[in-house]
């Protein structure tokens, strides 16, 4: 069994990703070409939103967005203290201040709340000038974007959603890369639109913004290409081999794909329900699961469920250990009012099962059973 099974993905889509791999390599176009271009106009258009910009990575995409906001030195960049640490490196890389909010306590993200406080605590500060708020669509599940929107419009910040986890999932009948003035996303092969290395996405509606974001992407390049140099850019794209792979791959995630990964996760929810915390989608919204986190009563139940699951030969993750406030990279960041008792009871307790839209009906009961077992 596999934690997420891309070998019976790759089974399941062969016959149409080794012939789009042989175009590349026949065509002997590596980097850009029309693979990439028809990906950028389909990912774009699966979102909803009017440009889309491929890169290396989800951890570069983020980074290009805090590059095309100029954010910086006595900056205050407001986010969730339940993530990875790439939705806050960019910040203290560019001297900025990673301000962290405590999540919620049902969908474990950005709570709506915290980060008014924590905004209004650095106003009254007045030592840094709030300037963005990313919003992290954890494990698959939307954020509160109305509420969240209504927040960054009423105190001018700029608003980024980090969608690295969360590429197929709904908010409001919208798809998530379409909030903020920028999205991100990542095609690290683990996600629910992944690659076969790496890869990422930039998605905005501003015509400006992305024309910018596309010279960072390529050495700051002007209208005369890349040795017309305008601006201090990166190298940052995504390969023709990758684009091939997943124009294949977001075809099957929004025939099928989506679908099944519903599927898998109501079996573990009526399995589980009021014997381990359950995952919470709000009303109107569509997570994508790209992790099943569950929570156990407390730490202590929670290592005796995971050491029988790696005792039964089945792979579970931990996501997330360590909330950010904790890590030492960031432990002299400044806290302000905030203790974050939620990011810290859900990093004590969850625990992530097995999740992927190939999962066979089998192998989760074998999952299901030997959670209950120590149960």
């Amino acid at each position: 069994m596999q934690f997420i099974d891309l070998k019976a993905q790759y089974c399941a889509l062969k016959t149409e990703i080794d012939h789009n791999i042989q175009t590349v390599l026949d065509t002997g176009v590596f980097i850009g070409g029309p693979y990439v271009k028809e990906l950028e106009s389909k990912l774009a258009a699966f979102v909803g939103r009017k440009h889309c910009i491929t890169c290396a990575n989800g951890t570069d995409a983020l980074q290009i967005a805090y590059m095309v906001a100029g954010i910086g030195a006595g900056d205050a960049v407001f986010c969730p203290d339940m993530t990875f640490i790439s939705s806050t490196e960019p910040a203290k890389m560019f001297g900025a201040t990673p301000v962290f909010c405590d999540i919620t306590q049902d969908t474990y993200c950005l709570c709506t709340e915290s980060l008014e406080r924590q905004i209004q605590a650095v106003l009254a500060e007045g030592k840094l000038t709030p300037k963005a708020v990313v919003a992290v669509d954890i494990l698959g599940n939307p954020c509160d974007y109305d509420a969240i929107t209504a927040i960054c419009e009423q105190y001018g910040l700029l608003l980024i959603e980090d969608a690295a986890q969360s590429f197929g999932a709904d908010y409001h009948g919208k798809k998530c890369c379409a909030f903020g003035q920028i999205a991100t996303t990542s095609f690290f092969p683990a996600k629910p639109l992944g690659c076969y290395g790496d890869g990422g996405a930039i998605f905005t509606d501003d015509d400006e913004l992305a024309d910018v974001m596309r010279s960072i992407c390529v050495h700051g390049k002007g209208p005369g290409g890349k040795y017309d140099n305008i601006r201090v850019g990166v190298n940052s794209r995504l390969d023709a081999i990758q684009a091939a792979i997943l124009l294949t791959k977001l075809k099957a995630l929004a025939e099928h794909e989506i679908t099944a990964r519903q599927v898998v996760a109501k079996r573990y929810s009526q399995a589980f329900e009021g014997k381990l915390k359950t995952p919470f989608v709000a009303e109107n919204c569509v997570s994508i699961w790209a992790q099943y986190a569950l929570l156990a009563a407390d730490t202590a139940q929670r290592d005796r469920i995971v050491a029988h699951l790696v005792a039964m030969n089945i792979p579970n993750m931990i996501y997330y250990p360590t909330p950010q406030h904790a890590l030492p990279v960031f432990q002299n960041e400044p806290h302000y009012a905030e203790t974050f008792p939620n990011a810290n009871d859900y990093c004590a307790r969850t625990f992530s099962l097995p999740m992927h839209p190939y999962l066979s009906e089998a192998e989760q009961q074998r999952v299901i059973n030997a959670v209950l077992e120590v149960l």
